[in-house]
């Protein structure tokens, strides 16, 4: 997991965001392409070229995906080690909330999957109305859990750069940057690969 803390800016865009979108304007130049040179045809996507590239897009939405959120946990987690003794940080409650809404989107694709299943086998649901009082209120939660992940990521990061706890005004830059994380990596990993340095200069990842 240090790996990610050692990266250079350039690399973790590339791997979250500028792979991904080349390969979607390649996805979508193809579709467009075929499609404009054979009206009456079904598109690329359809055949194994599209196939192929449709599949090299999933994948990388997987993977850049996990890059972010295994970079958010480290951030979360490691810079831990950089802050003074004083200052004490609730990283129990973090790693709940992280996991929380995973656990909520499994159940929700789930939820989703035996309701079509039970609709195709000709069984209806007697007030499927009602689910909807029970999913806005994990979804608002989960919401919660997400925002106050860049929350203490945020202030984790503002608190390694002070040497103190830091206060709201102090780390709402970083929350930004953190949420907006298409532009804050430029900013927020050069810090923290000057951390690494200096706090652990001869350890290998």
């Amino acid at each position: 997991m240090k790996a990610l803390l050692k990266a250079k800016h350039w690399q973790l865009f590339l791997l979250t965001y500028g792979i991904p979108i080349f390969l979607q304007i390649v996805f979508m130049a193809s579709m467009f392409s075929s499609f404009a040179m054979n009206p009456n045809e079904p598109p690329e996507f359809f055949t194994y070229g599209g196939g192929v590239i449709f599949g090299l897009l999933i994948i990388m939405a997987i993977l850049s995906n996990g890059i972010l959120l295994a970079w958010m946990w480290t951030v979360a987690t490691r810079l831990q080690n950089y802050l003074p003794e004083d200052v004490n940080m609730k990283i129990g409650r973090f790693k709940v909330f992280f996991v929380i809404p995973f656990a909520y989107i499994v159940l929700f694709v789930l939820g989703i999957g035996v309701l079509f299943l039970t609709i195709d086998s000709g069984f209806k649901p007697n007030s499927p109305f009602y689910l909807f009082f029970l999913i806005i209120p994990l979804h608002l939660f989960a919401m919660f859990c997400i925002f106050h992940n860049i929350y203490f990521i945020a202030k984790t990061i503002k608190s390694v750069e002070l040497q103190r706890e830091a206060k709201v005004e102090e780390y709402l830059g970083e929350f930004f940057l953190v949420w907006f994380y298409l532009i804050g990596v430029w900013i927020l990993q050069p810090k923290i690969n000057k951390w690494v340095e200096e706090y652990e200069p001869d350890q290998r990842f």
